[in-house]
């Protein structure tokens, strides 16, 4: 049976490093799962008011829909000002509600964070763990990945040409699709 993943991308930019990485990720899985990007773009800043009034956006409604089907989530995000963009942390508060309808609650993840910078979003990367682990994601805790300098590891094209980017990320995605198997088949 095929796993699905949900890729949530912390950046906008249709270019961004981060989709970058997530497209040269979802290329690397092995062909029992799939991985496609969750779109955030729309998403309103959460207000539990329209939760407490039953009158939730239609955006929340389907994202909260859509992370529904998927067996896992990885999360891919730039670090802005030493923590998550504003748009990620959005979208874990919109699943996060209701209290009793938490959409993350027992799906595992993993989190790649991005940088030209030389720390590799260090920042971002911990600020999302903080966040999922109240949320009960058992987050893969190794290998863990920061991507830094990323503007070098790719070409014109947007694809990878660092070889030994390449190999750490390969190990990665098979690690996290273990991760993976091991976490679902504990639903069963």
């Amino acid at each position: 049976m095929t796993k699905k993943i949900g890729v949530i991308i912390g950046s906008l930019r249709k270019d961004s490093f981060s989709r970058k990485i997530a497209k040269a990720l979802t290329r690397m899985l092995p062909s029992s799962f799939e991985m496609e990007e969750v779109e955030i773009d729309e998403l309103s800043m959460y207000n539990q008011d329209f939760d407490d009034e039953g009158t939730p956006p239609a955006s929340w409604t389907a994202f909260r829909d859509s992370m529904k089907k998927y067996d896992a989530v990885l999360f891919v995000t730039p670090e802005y000002n030493r923590s998550v963009p504003a748009v990620i942390k959005n979208a874990i508060d919109i699943g996060s509600r209701p209290y009793s309808e938490n959409v993350w609650n027992g799906k595992p993840g993993a989190v790649v964070s991005v940088s030209p910078g030389g720390l590799g979003g260090f920042g971002a990367n911990h600020h999302l763990r903080q966040a999922l682990v109240v949320l009960n994601v058992p987050v893969m805790p190794m290998p863990e990945s920061y991507i830094a300098n990323v503007a070098t590891l790719l070409d014109e094209k947007g694809t990878l040409r660092d070889e030994r980017t390449q190999e750490f990320l390969q190990k990665f995605i098979d690690a996290f699709t273990v991760w993976i198997v091991t976490h679902t088949s504990k639903k069963s």
